[in-house]
């Protein structure tokens, strides 16, 4: 596992501004090259998918929206019932809203990700 992270964390670092992206079916978003990758080749589409909506509904009011995707402590996971919390703050890291997950097969233990102008982005690619 810690050599999928390991492998997984050395390849975000080279995904960079670019003006290609994918749009995501049925939610009139789009995604870069970054959360392609790890949406569709690491198979966590879903969580993607989630982080998306929810962001795009603040959105209509912040720019722009800032998601942290955190695995949680044992004793925080024994106390919450959830895996994993993934919080949304707006441009000026203010709490929008928090969402807990029970379980993913999500390998790393923490990664920020932003939503701009309809786009699901990497920090290296904002």
């Amino acid at each position: 596992m810690k050599e999928q992270v390991n492998e997984i964390t050395e390849r975000l670092q080279q995904f960079k501004p670019s003006t290609k992206l994918y749009k995501v079916p049925f939610l009139g978003s789009f995604m870069t090259e970054g959360i392609r990758f790890l949406a569709t080749k690491e198979e966590y589409y879903e969580i993607f998918m989630d982080m998306s909506i929810v962001a795009r509904k603040w959105t209509k009011v912040y720019q722009p929206v800032s998601i942290d995707f955190k695995r949680l402590s044992d004793n925080e996971q024994d106390f919450t019932g959830h895996e994993v919390e993934v919080i949304y703050r707006d441009g000026n890291h203010s709490f929008l809203e928090k969402h807990g997950y029970r379980e993913t097969d999500f390998p790393l233990d923490e990664l920020r990700l932003f939503f701009v102008n309809d786009t699901l982005m990497l920090p290296s690619e904002y």
